[in-house]
């Protein structure tokens, strides 16, 4: 009996830090890092001391949670710098960020260096924003993005996506495609041919 009392003991462990990671994902990607960490707990079903137990600090709980999201981004820049079409690459970075981004507004936070605690995400932008302005050059090289891109665009235009987390959920991604659909229009050196490419669907707001 007493030598299945250490593994229940962190089988319940595991559960609960589980549990607290899911509770994190919901509450930071909806409310945003600023929510306090005992409502992380409650949402957990999991009392403070439990919290800390498992993340002594909210910055631990951050590089946690969004663990995922962070080789998604990573997975994404090696992808686009790849690409030998460096056009396609370019849009195909700033649509998978916008998608990201999109999913958690506790994501798009950390990522923007919105929350004081969420420094491990520093060298992510860095590495994301190095990848852009490498494949801009090759791009313009082409001809196939505008001369005077520079990547302070890519942050105004992140800037501008975070608004989309003011609006339902259910609509959210919706619209975060079809932003990313225009301003890669804007950021293309010359509109495409006699055929341009269609829009992804537009998002579907709640009546008033």
């Amino acid at each position: 009996m007493t030598s299945r009392l250490p593994q229940t003991v962190r089988s319940d462990a595991r559960d609960n830090r589980a549990r607290i990671l899911e509770a994190a994902r919901a509450v930071f990607g909806e409310d945003g890092l600023g929510a306090p960490m005992r409502e992380v707990a409650r949402h957990a079903g999991v009392g403070p001391a439990t919290l800390y137990r498992h993340f002594p600090t909210k910055q631990a709980l951050i590089a946690a949670t969004f663990a995922e999201q962070r080789r998604a981004c990573q997975a994404a820049v090696r992808d686009a710098l790849a690409d030998p079409d460096p056009w396609h690459g370019f849009r195909d970075l700033v649509e998978r960020i916008c998608e990201l981004h999109a999913h958690s507004r506790g994501f798009a936070d950390a990522f923007m260096a919105a929350f004081p605690e969420a420094m491990d995400f520093t060298a992510d932008r860095e590495r994301t924003l190095q990848a852009v302005g490498e494949l801009a050059r090759r791009a313009q090289k082409t001809g196939q993005l505008r001369a005077g891109f520079v990547v302070d665009d890519l942050v105004l235009m992140l800037m501008a996506h975070r608004g989309l987390h003011d609006t339902p959920p259910t609509a959210r991604v919706t619209a975060s495609r079809r932003f990313a659909a225009y301003v890669i229009e804007a950021f293309r050196a010359t509109p495409e041919a006699a055929a341009p490419a269609p829009l992804p669907p537009a998002a579907r707001w709640p009546g008033p």
